[in-house]
């Protein structure tokens, strides 16, 4: 079986995101060895056309001889006279092990952006996507309504209130932000509201705030990422997306206190089902609500 095959099997049979050091960790000895036997071949092929050309300019078996050996004894003698101490030896070590590490990671990279391509190009329902800071299958965003209704089929039906996802858009783009911050942008006591989705791994306490009483700060999680399928903060959709996405489903006559579905099930559907968690804030809070990077 190839690297590649490999590479491919243990993606598909995670179930959180695999990292480039898991995969590095896993496959580094088998990756080193499939470098070595590519660049053996391709210096066989580029020696093959001037074996000939060397055989044919020589002077005989013993031709040069002489020279060959006061070479071999010469380097012998600076190898002794620059024998490394123990401490650099080491250092070498390190070197040569950092060195082999990044050469894996590359190598394993550039597997696996091809088996991303070849996903892209296939006629399939399903793709390789960079996500929370590694590797996973997820569904194409074309396939978002097929995928969609199979999750509205489930029992029981996977949601969160809309006060909850209103307060999880507020953490999101105001992140670190208080509790009394997100009451005052929501104008609704949150407290326990923070806590159910503390409780759903969504978001964490990111230290305390340094003011007088120093509230507690709230961050999301990787788990929120997995839930929206984002490779980090930076992609959350801009506030005027958010708006004209929630028009549009207004206007569709999906509202949104009819269905505030939880839109981690749906993969490449995030910007329209969270835009329909944060419409209300969307439309009074957009000037504050700026989205910020990781």
């Amino acid at each position: 079986m190839s690297l590649k095959a490999k590479l491919e099997a243990v993606i598909y049979a995670a179930e959180e995101p695999v990292t480039l050091a898991q995969l590095t960790e896993i496959f580094s000895f088998e990756a080193l060895a499939w470098k070595a036997v590519r660049e053996s071949e391709q210096r066989q092929s580029e020696a093959e056309p001037l074996a000939s050309l060397e055989f044919a300019g020589s002077e005989g078996p013993d031709a040069g001889g002489e020279t060959l050996l006061e070479d071999a004894e010469t380097a012998s003698e600076a190898g002794i006279a620059a024998a490394p101490s123990e401490e650099e030896a080491a250092r070498q070590r390190d070197q040569q092990r950092r060195r082999e590490e990044r050469a894996v990671r590359e190598l394993l990279r550039g597997q696996i952006e091809e088996l991303m391509e070849e996903y892209q190009a296939a006629e399939r329902g399903i793709e390789i996507r960079e996500v929370a800071g590694g590797y996973r299958f997820a569904t194409k965003p074309e396939c978002h309504d097929a995928v969609r209704q199979f999750v509205k089929s489930l029992k029981p039906p996977l949601k969160l209130s809309l006060p909850a996802l209103e307060t999880l858009a507020v953490v999101a783009y105001k992140q670190p932000v208080t509790a009394p911050e997100v009451a005052e942008i929501r104008g609704v006591d949150s407290a326990g509201v923070l806590g159910s989705l503390i409780s759903r791994k969504l978001i964490a306490t990111a230290g305390r705030k340094q003011v007088v009483g120093r509230p507690m700060l709230y961050k999301t999680t990787k788990e929120f990422l997995l839930r929206f399928g984002l490779k980090d903060l930076s992609e959350l959709p801009s506030m005027e997306e958010f708006e004209k996405m929630a028009a549009d489903e207004l206007n569709e006559g999906e509202m949104v206190a009819e269905e505030p579905e939880l839109f981690a099930a749906v993969d490449g559907g995030a910007e329209e089902s969270t835009a329909m968690a944060v419409a209300e804030i969307a439309s009074g809070e957009t000037e504050e609500a700026e989205p910020i990077a990781d």
